[in-house]
């Protein structure tokens, strides 16, 4: 049944989605409807995936107040082991304008365990297009501390580097608000992060 999916315009598959109200079905109908679509060929389209992404999880994650649950986090995770890039461009683009301790947690939860590489840089990007804070910088850690074949999180990313492009991003961003985190304890593991992880580059 759910090839239908794969016909629809995004405004049927909204329709659709609002009408088996997926927004607010019960998480483990959550976990085992995530799993379908992984069984489903062919692949969702790009636009599709972004649909079901917004309809699936945005309300569910900007309405966190303590940590998700484990099928909520199972759904996550079984949806963006085939269509993380939408998910990321839906989701992250609007719980990293404002995001409440929750949110912080699950993006670095997903960025450390969850998104391939390129999602984990597209993360970064997302974050340095909105002014940075407090509550972003566990994210960018997240991100420079990726977990790859290093046991120190400082070198994971020796495997796994950022672009050149958004590399410099990163350290202009950090350069332009320093003034802004004279204090902070979490700016000064980034910035101590940044220079481990890229000294040969950063001068």
């Amino acid at each position: 049944e759910l090839s239908i999916l794969n016909n629809c315009s995004p405004s049927q598959l909204e329709g659709l989605c609002s009408f088996l109200q997926l927004s607010t079905c019960p998480e483990p109908s959550l976990v085992h409807f995530c799993r379908w679509l992984l069984a489903l060929t062919p692949d969702l389209s790009y636009t599709s995936a972004a649909v079901l992404a917004e309809q699936l999880f945005l309300r569910r994650v900007l309405s966190l107040t303590q940590p998700p649950s484990r099928h909520l986090m199972a759904a996550i995770a079984s949806f963006c082991s085939k269509y993380s890039q939408p998910f990321c461009r839906v989701l992250m683009s609007v719980v990293l304008r404002e995001p409440g301790a929750e949110q912080t947690k699950l993006v670095c939860e997903l960025v450390e365990e969850c998104l391939e590489p390129q999602c984990v840089q597209l993360v970064l990007s997302q974050v340095l297009e909105v002014p940075l804070s407090e509550k972003l910088l566990p994210v960018v850690q997240a991100v420079l501390g990726r977990q790859v074949s290093s046991p120190n999180p400082l070198l994971a990313l020796s495997q796994e580097q950022l672009p050149p492009e958004l590399l410099d991003l990163l350290v202009l961003t950090l350069c332009q608000q320093a003034p802004a985190f004279t204090s902070s304890l979490d700016f000064a593991k980034v910035v101590t992060a940044v220079l481990t992880v890229y000294q040969g580059q950063v001068s």
